[in-house]
């Protein structure tokens, strides 16, 4: 089995963080996070489409393989560049490429690794942060100068630490 690349991506210094947030390590959390994206970046953004899909495999996969009480969603934005980051609390294995086995699961980290520029993960403390890049013609634009919350988001915290562990 080959492992997930190495994290040549680029450096965080030269990003800037233009939205994050923390979830409940559950899977309803994937359905915000995609909404966390889908308020950060315009509709007509050229990459939304393939950050959703990246962001719901990270985050279930966060979900699934560890034993995180949280998962954070990361937006970092560069000239060209965005970079999502979901960072785990720990409690599983590092990420990896595994061979195809035909199986009904596993394919997360292939569809991450199809749709993004470049991927990694890092260690962080006993989690990890995965990371995926995608290109962003010109200069970034925003969808929402609130950062990420729309106008129909105030509840988007409080609903997502609602209702048990599913």
């Amino acid at each position: 089995m080959m492992g997930a690349p190495e994290n040549r991506g680029t450096g965080p210094g030269g990003l800037v963080v233009v939205g994050a947030l923390t979830l409940p390590g559950v899977g309803r959390s994937v359905g915000h996070a995609r909404r966390f994206l889908r308020d950060m970046l315009p509709p007509d953004h050229p990459g939304l489409d393939d950050l959703v899909t990246v962001v719901s495999e990270l985050v279930c996969n966060a979900v699934t393989h560890t034993v995180s009480g949280r998962v954070t969603v990361s937006l970092l934005a560069g000239d060209g560049l965005l970079r999502l980051e979901v960072a785990d609390e720990g409690g599983g294995g590092r990420p990896r490429l595994g061979a195809e086995t035909g199986g009904e699961s596993g394919r997360g980290l292939r569809i991450v690794d199809a749709l993004a520029r470049s991927w990694g993960f890092r260690p962080d403390g006993p989690g990890t942060v995965v990371w995926a890049e995608f290109g962003s013609a010109g200069r970034n634009l925003f969808g929402n100068p609130d950062r990420g919350l729309s106008r129909d988001s105030s509840n988007l915290m409080p609903t997502a630490f609602q209702g048990g562990d599913r």
